[in-house]
């Protein structure tokens, strides 16, 4: 971790901020109104003290395991999502630490959280827009059926389109995640990575899940 410090990362983050204050301006948007999301998956506890020193103030983690291992860390500084895939078996220990889950895609998902979590929780709901077999996410035809089903607040939707190495490849995928989210009324997109987060926001994405961009020359980094 001796490429992590501080004038790196607070160095990266004013860039992708620049980079999403020109997409939005693209798409006639404000770029305020897009959250940075630090995916954390690859950095250890320490680093976090790191990331809130350099301004960062929302992070996500794909592990409920490390989720718990870290969430001790820059205590107060950070605010936590969930954005890995979720087992309804370990619902139970990410509510109590997050305020928001990316990835609820099965119906497993909701019972557990309508055992362990307020009606007032927020959830996003992860749709398999391009309809990849073997992929997480609901269909967009199945969408309405189990939005209408959680015990808790859907307040968006989520979305991990086709890898591909033409960011301009996901336009469509994100356009389409948008516009689900916008005729029933949910606020929030988290769509886009370091890969393609400016065509995700010109497509109307409220949140960007960040790491490259963040953190290069970091060992082990994608």
């Amino acid at each position: 971790m001796a490429a992590l410090s501080v004038e790196r990362v607070r160095a990266n983050l004013a860039n992708v901020r620049a980079r999403i204050a020109a997409a939005a301006a693209r798409a006639g948007r404000d770029g305020a109104d897009v959250e940075i999301l630090a995916a954390v998956k690859y950095l250890d506890g320490p680093a976090l003290e790191i990331l809130a020193d350099a301004g960062v103030t929302l992070v996500g983690e794909n592990r409920a395991q490390d989720l718990l291992e870290k969430v001790g860390y820059a205590e107060g500084r950070l605010r936590w999502h969930f954005i890995g895939a979720l087992q309804s078996r370990k619902v139970k220990l990410i509510v109590p630490h997050v305020e928001l889950i990316h990835s609820v895609a099965s119906y497993s998902a909701l019972t557990a959280l309508g055992r362990c979590a307020p009606a007032s929780f927020e959830i996003l709901v992860e749709v398999n827009v391009a309809g990849e077999p073997g992929k997480a996410g609901i269909a967009p035809r199945e969408l309405d059926a189990f939005i209408a089903s959680s015990p808790v607040k859907v307040v968006g939707l989520m979305t991990m389109p086709p890898q591909t190495s033409d960011p301009a490849a996901n336009r469509p995928f994100f356009e389409e995640i948008v516009s689900l989210a916008r005729e029933r009324g949910l606020a929030q997109v988290s769509a886009g990575t370091s890969q393609d987060y400016e065509v995700a926001v010109e497509a109307g994405a409220t949140i960007v899940r960040i790491g490259t961009s963040l953190y290069r020359g970091i060992p082990r980094e994608r």
